[in-house]
């Protein structure tokens, strides 16, 4: 199950740059890299900045990764990986190229290692339970120990401290005055200043003897107004002299302060007479005040226009200089006005040269275009004006909304009067100078650069705002529209793009985060969403330096979790703050309680090598913040227990804000709390006004949730389940899926008071449901619940009374807390065993809101028994430990295996035992009644972990799919002994617990089905058992579509032919071939002609199944009447022969079997099933035949001409052919050498579409006659006739040719070589269109005809993808630069994503989508008309690709080059298909442009073979 050693699998993709995708990983883990299909053509070099061992991380240095092989199978770039150990924590980013240009690229976070206590053990970061203390709330420095003891005494064991260093004016925390001092007020009463040193020790400290870790702030976006830093460095900030696009703002922002003096000093008192805005109507009158009478007179759009008069004098002396020279009319010639950089009034400009384009082209008018000059700038000018009018409305919009909120809104501050420290808005620019009036400050401040740069821009947050975008930097408009919510105590700093555009902020940055670094274990980002996102690289980068395992969080603000990732990525963010008051109600909070953290209850074991999936961020899940306002007055008093309960059941981190366990009843302010942290009491069990301790709020309540979090995490309970019982109570399963113990918690909680209608206290709260719990309950190890449920918020908060010194919290509350209880001494409920013994039942009697209760599970004693069992087995089974399965399947051969692994429904149906394939209610059927069946969906679900699937809702409910399994393996002899072992697994699988089913069915289904596929392919060739995955993928075809089916028998073969099968059940000697699955699987419609011969090369000589092929060609041998070979075999019973073409594709077989196996197989015995065209079946024996002999007849009887007349013509065996149809005919022209045959009323190739409609009146008119002298048929004949003229010369065949007659009945012998060179001598001349084709129906010109002699003229010159079909048997028939031109056309015109279109799309007959069950009157697509006009066809891809290959390398090595390179590409979607088809092959066609095809056959055995044929030339060069 789980191995030491984790790897991960990252596949590239070409194309995709992954910068918003997150992937997590650990240190010690391995991940490799390997190329997705995408870019299996190309050379990639994948680099990753992952440091060597021992080496200093740097984010700019990249190393190039080196590629390993992982199987033998040369050339195959998808077998390759390149691996990388992570031995260091951070963000790191990889990229990959091919021909030098950047194809893909991406980031992985490796968590840090984060120890503690004095022996350095390792703390899990979903261990986490963090606590945010102020530090300027701490006290003096001494005193420190005594206030964090709370923090240890209440089960944190992580503290993270708000920045230490010295505050600004306002003496907010997050507002620092020096990054580079401590906050002096730690020295308060002590001798010296404390040090940095002091406060590492004091870290140190913590870490050993508590076992806590210590965190800080860095902030890095802004400083205090009042730094003196700053003041000596003002380009450091964004002000006036280094930003002048910011005056316009500044000066609007001066206009809206003064009218806050002004309303101050009564100017305004008509409408605002007491100097206050206190209703909608006083917001109304401040929008007139603002619209007409502050702005408009600032003119702000002068900022954004130019001095007409200036530009036209400079555009006349221009006018004057050009008016010798001509210009050509430019269209394209406008002018614009052009921002002035400086920002001064009426200083923006024209290019002069647009203007001389546009004014002045050809002759002209200089008057005339001075004056057009001048009209367009008073346009353009208008244009601006009317922009900035907009801007400032909404300004005012902006301005209003933010009075509303801080005057008006009751969850505002509710501001009263207006005055100047208490203004209409904060001030958008720190201003050090005198206030005089809006013109004067322009004149004497904004205009004069050595006061101007003190003028600078306050930082803040924009709502919705681009968090990638820096709000503060041209061309941005945040601060002119008023847009910002902004922090009047705090500047924004200006960092530039890189560290030479400010130095000194950039070194002073550096040093502050490398101290902080050097104390703290980890850092918070504040402000992370603003902050510029390279500085924050940058400074981390140096942090790590410091500190390699570093814990960085941060809380973001971007409202998308892509975004999100972006930082994560980019920083190496280890945990996101998440915050359950987010949550509107208790179903919500699961959700994130879900979300944040672990795997769904009863999740699937993952092997230890897997491919790598996105992940979510980390969550540090917090109860409550420090930003946050106090629960107490948010939701209710009784839901600080719930709440913090279900944070503490999260997966993840946790976290809480000093103050909230101790029941603070308002917000402790970072900006205004002055009053100091009580210190832990000596004695915590008492009551002490002075100090906390237990009897302080929920802290001992508190505490043991802590404790049960860290328990969780610590040992291994990472699986969640979530039941959300009522609208307020929840429960939580934390699972350990290795122990299988449980924690449950069910949560009451109190989003609000519970009053009725008059307000006064009633116990109302509703029943809680029951609860039923699988297993056994050991006890209960936590309860708590409000000794008094019935009081309301506001009637604890009421007697609340603020101490003067210390932050003191409701003292009035308390809590019945108990632990590690037996079940009988609850006072929340009562728990008794369930009907059947296998649960408990736990019923609430008193459970009111704000309780919790937690109990311990653990399986029943004989549920573990099966759990030991199974894994027993899945151990077993996993390492690859000889056992009984892998005895059994040992002796399996292909044949049984095509049983066990696959078979379609109607396969199964055939052996009559009534058994079909397995239907998932809700679901669907599967595609197998074997393993494959269960095991390709069953492994998309592992993947996704998708345990909600209605496969595993089957197998939680109930044993009838394993039975199904079992059981019929076990009505087949050859397979019972493997039934038997399944039965057997299933039955100890079906005593566990229903919910870990699934899980464990998944291990031993994927295990043994890959023994099962390993037993496969250690039966086929060194090609496939070494080969890639595609090729393996490919081979399993010959398994899937060979075997002995019920009613699709071979005729019985001679008897002297060995290695025959013997199968008591079915009788069957020798496996056949489907056509293809469903549609071609079972009786008469199993086994074609055509269809095997065109296959058996790939799937069964390719895969080393030459027993097989052997015996497919004799059998077939045997049924041979008329000079051909059935197109449908029937068990030799029901023959026909009604096709031209499979008796050549069934010659080449012999031929490559001769090949590579042995010219033994001409001397086999063939027993003739007919030995005359009109003889009934005979019995085997009673005519033998060597098969030299019955091929001889082949030819001699094509030479003499074939025609007859099917036998029962008529609709008993086609329901559709007319009755010229039924005709046969069949012959070798003998002036060309070309075969010939059929007629207009048949269709005797592999385009074999009759018309089936009446509607459409198609019904016996054939779409596709292809008759006369098909082009496929004269390469087979040739490839045949060459290969016997070779056999007779080595002495391997008797015959040196055929005999002829002439009309005279005159014989004489055509030899072997004579056909040949009759073929060689005439297929150009005939075949090929070329400049000298004269004919009116050529219709594209250097493509090679479909046939020759055809009826229907017209057909023989459409281009279709059979003469590359020619092209592999008998290649020398074609010229070279013929060959590759029309291979050339066929690509642009006929090659499609998976298959070739069967017709041109520029010919009018071209109809690409295919549907059987059309019953329009189209004639052209009428009941599936256009199967072969178009539509794209799979098999003769390979045929194509290994013909381009064929020449290319005639073309040379960078044409070969060229086109192995595009092979790779290509087939690259088919290798994509196969890993996605659940019925593990690729399919009979597509329609248009590789669209799905319902009628389509999913998986096909000439499909398979061609592309293996393809592979095993492509691994021989």
């Amino acid at each position: 199950m789980e191995m030491s050693s984790q790897i991960r699998i990252l596949k590239l993709v070409n194309g995709e740059h992954n910068d918003s995708v997150l992937y997590r990983l650990q240190k010690g883990w391995i991940l490799h890299f390997m190329l997705g299909p995408t870019l299996a053509s190309h050379n990639v070099s994948i680099f990753c900045n992952v440091p060597n061992s021992g080496e200093t991380y740097e984010r700019c240095k990249y190393r190039l990764l080196k590629w390993n092989a992982k199987s033998k199978s040369s050339g195959d770039q998808l077998n390759y990986f390149a691996p990388v150990k992570l031995n260091s924590a951070g963000s790191f980013e990889y990229y990959f190229q091919y021909d030098n240009k950047k194809a893909g690229s991406g980031y992985f976070i490796v968590d840090p290692s984060l120890l503690i206590g004095p022996d350095n053990h390792l703390l899990p970061l979903d261990a986490i339970c963090m606590h945010t203390v102020l530090p300027k709330l701490l006290g003096p420095f001494t005193e420190w120990k005594d206030r964090l003891k709370v923090s240890k005494e209440s089960g944190y064991n992580a503290i993270h401290f708000t920045p230490i260093q010295k505050l600004g004016c306002s003496n907010s925390s997050y507002s620092l005055a020096d990054q580079l001092a401590l906050n002096p007020s730690f020295a308060n009463g002590l001798k010296s200043p404390i040090t940095v040193e002091d406060v590492k020790s004091l870290v140190e400290e913590l870490r050993q003897d508590w076992m806590m870790l210590s965190v800080t702030d860095v902030v890095w976006n802004h400083t205090a107004t009042n730094s003196p830093w700053l003041q000596e460095n003002p380009e450091c900030a964004f002000n006036l002299s280094n930003c002048p696009y910011l005056r316009p703002a500044y000066i609007l922002d001066r206009a809206v302060l003064h009218l806050s003096l002004d309303v101050a000093k009564g100017k305004y008192r008509e409408a605002f007479p007491d100097s206050k805005i206190s209703n909608d109507k006083d917001l109304s009158r401040l929008r007139d005040i603002l619209l007409k009478k502050v702005i408009p007179p600032l003119k702000l759009w002068e900022f954004y226009q130019v001095d007409v008069d200036a530009e036209v004098s400079k555009f006349e002396h221009e006018l004057k200089s050009a008016s010798n020279k001509v210009r050509d009319h430019d269209n394209t010639a406008k002018i614009n006005i052009i921002q002035d950089k400086t920002f001064k009034r009426r200083n923006c400009f024209i290019d002069l040269e647009v203007a001389l384009r546009q004014f002045c082209a050809g002759s002209f008018n200089a008057t005339e275009s001075l004056e057009a000059f001048r009209s367009t700038l008073v346009w353009l000018n208008k244009l601006n004006k009317e922009v900035v009018e907009e801007d400032m409305k909404a300004a005012v919009n902006n301005i209003i909304s933010t009075v509303t909120y801080e005057r008006l809104a009751d969850n505002g501050p509710k501001c009263i009067e207006i005055n100047k420290t208490s203004p209409l808005c904060t001030p958008y620019f720190n201003h050090f100078f005198p206030d005089t009036s809006v013109h004067d400050e322009e004149s004497n401040i904004v205009n004069v650069d050595d006061k101007a740069k003190f003028i600078m821009a306050h930082n803040g947050w924009v709502m919705g705002d681009d968090v990638l975008k820096n709000f503060a930097e041209y061309p941005g408009k945040v601060y002119f529209r008023r847009e910002l919510v902004c922090w009047g105590d705090s500047v924004k700093l200006r960092y530039g793009s890189s560290s030479e555009s400010c130095p000194t902020l950039w070194q002073r940055m550096k040093q502050y985060t490398e101290e902080m670094a050097g104390v703290f274990h980890g850092i918070r980002i504040d402000n992370c969403h603003s902050t510029p996102i390279h500085v924050a690289e940058y400074m981390l980068d140096s942090a790590r330096k410091i500190r390699p395992d570093l814990y960085v969080f941060a809380e973001l603000f971007t409202g998308r979790e892509d975004v999100d990732n972006i930082f994560v990525n980019r920083l190496g963010i280890t945990s996101l703050i998440r915050e359950a008051l987010n949550a509107w109600d208790a179903h919500e909070l699961g959700r994130l309680v879900y979300m944040y953290g672990g795997e769904p209850m009863s999740s699937f074991m993952q092997p230890s090598k897997h491919l790598l999936k996105p992940s979510r961020a980390h969550a540090l899940f917090c109860d409550i913040t420090h930003d946050n306002e106090s629960m107490i007055l948010k939701r209710s008093v009784h839901d600080l227990v719930p709440t913090g309960a279900l944070v503490a059941m999260a997966c993840c981190a946790s976290g809480s804000n000093r103050g909230h366990d101790e029941m603070t009843p308002h917000h402790i302010h970072v900006v205004k709390e002055q009053r100091f942290y009580k210190k832990w009491a000596p004695n915590p069990n008492s009551y002490s006004f002075e100090c906390a301790g237990n009897k302080s709020g929920v802290l001992k309540a508190k505490r043991l949730l802590n404790v049960l979090h860290q328990t969780m995490a610590l040992n291994g309970f990472n699986q969640v389940f979530i039941d959300q019982r009522t609208q307020d109570v929840v429960a939580v399963t934390r699972h350990n899926p290795k122990s299988h113990y449980s924690y449950v918690m069910i949560a009451h909680t109190s989003f609000h008071d519970s009053n009725d209608c008059h307000g006064s206290v009633q116990k109302v709260w509703k029943d809680v449901p029951s609860l039923t719990v699988e297993g056994h309950i050991m006890g209960i190890a936590l309860e708590i619940k409000p000794t008094e449920p019935s009081l309301v918020t506001s009637q604890y908060v009421k007697t609340f009374t603020k101490q003067e010194s210390l932050i003191n919290g409701l003292d009035n509350y308390n809590l019945f807390v108990e632990t590690d209880l037996p079940c009988g001494m609850s006072t929340c409920c009562e728990i008794e065993l369930a009907k059947g013994g296998t649960a408990h039942v736990v019923h609430f009697t008193d459970f009111p809101p704000g309780s919790v209760i937690v109990l311990r599970v653990k399986m029943l004693e004989s549920a573990d028994k099966g759990i030991n069992g199974i894994r027993k087995i899945i151990s077993a089974l996993s390492h690859d430990e000889k056992s009984g399965f892998d005895d059994i399947v040992s002796g399996l051969d292909l044949h049984v295996l095509n049983r066990v692994l696959f078979h379609c429904k109607e396969e199964e149906l055939s052996d009559g035992l009534g058994i079909g394939a397995y239907g998932i209610p809700g679901w669907e059927d599967l595609r197998y009644c074997g393993i494959a069946g269960i095991a390709f969906p069953i492994a998309r679900i592992r993947d996704g972990n998708d345990v909600g699937h209605p496969i595993c809702t089957n197998l939680r409910e109930g044993n009838w799919l394993m039975d199904y399994i079992s059981m019929r393996l076990q009505k087949h002899k050859e397979t019972s002994a493997l039934g038997d072992w399944y039965a057997s697994c299933f039955e100890i699988l079906g005593k566990i617990p229903r919910y870990l089913v699934p899980a464990y069915f998944e291990l031993v289904i994927s295990l043994t089905h890959e023994k099962l596929l390993r037993a496969c392919w250690n039966q086929m060739s060194l090609f496939v058992k070494d080969g890639s995955t595609f090729i393996k993928s490919l081979a399993l075809g010959t398994v899937a579509l060979c075997g002995c089916i019920r009613g699709a028998n071979l005729p019985p073969l001679h008897p002297d032919v060995s290695g025959l099968l013997n199968s008591e059940e079915d009788g069957c000697k020798a496996v056949s071939m489907a056509a293809g699955l469903p549609h071609f699987s079972s009786g008469i419609m199993r086994c074609w002609g055509r269809d095997t011969f065109i296959a058996m090369h790939g799937l069964q000589l390719v895969t080393g199944q030459h027993r097989d092929a052997r015996n497919l060609i004799l059998a077939f041998a045997e049924c041979i009447r008329h000079g051909l070979i059935p197109n449908l075999l029937g068990e030799g019973k029901i023959s026909r022969y009604n096709c031209r073409d499979a008796v050549w594709f069934w010659l080449q077989c012999i031929q490559d079997l001769c090949e590579c196996d042995s010219y033994q197989l001409l001397q086999l015995p063939v027993a003739r099933f007919f030995p005359t065209d009109d003889s009934q079946p005979q019995p085997v024996g009673t005519q033998t035949q060597r098969l030299y002999d019955v091929i001889q007849e082949v030819l001699q009887r094509h030479v003499d001409g074939i025609s007859f007349r099917e036998r029962n013509a008529g609709t008993g065996i086609d329901a559709n052919m007319s009755d010229e149809g039924f005709d046969v005919k069949v012959g070798i022209d003998l002036k060309t050498g070309f075969v010939y045959g059929g007629n207009e009323h048949n269709c005797g190739t592999w385009m074999d579409k009759m018309g089936e409609s009446e509607r459409a009146k198609t019904k016996g008119i054939p779409a596709t006659p292809r008759d006369g002298s098909a082009v496929e048929l004269i390469g087979l004949c040739k490839s045949a006739v060459s290969w016997l003229q070779r056999a007779n010369n080595s002495g391997q065949y008797p015959y040196d040719g055929v005999f002829t007659k002439d009309k005279d009945k005159v014989q004489a012998k055509l030899t072997w070589s004579q056909w040949n060179g009759l073929i060689a001598e005439n297929f150009e001349q005939h075949f090929y269109v070329g400049d000298n084709d004269s004919s009116q129906l050529v219709h594209k010109r250097y493509i090679y005809k479909d046939t020759i002699g055809a009826n229907h003229p017209w057909c023989d010159y459409q281009l279709r993808p059979n003469f590359p079909v020619a092209m592999v048997y008998a290649p020398e028939m074609f010229d070279v630069d013929h060959a590759w031109r029309a291979l050339e056309i066929a690509q642009a015109k006929l090659l499609g994503p998976l298959g070739m279109k069967t017709l041109d799309p520029d010919d009018m007959q071209y109809r690409g989508d295919y549907d059987n069950g059309n019953d329009s009157e189209d004639r052209s697509v009428a009941h599936g008309f256009n199967y072969h006009q178009g539509p794209e066809w799979l098999w003769p891809v390979g045929y194509f690709l290994r013909a381009k290959l064929h020449f290319a390398r005639k073309l040379g090595p960078e044409k070969l080059k060229e086109t192995v390179d595009f092979i790779r590409s290509f087939i690259v979607n088919h290798q994509l298909y196969l890993e996605n088809s659940p019925w593990c092959g690729l399919p009979e066609l597509t329609n248009s442009n590789g669209s799905y095809c319902r009628d389509s056959c999913p998986i096909q055995a000439w499909s398979h073979a061609t592309l293996l044929d393809l592979l095993c030339d492509m691994s021989q060069l």
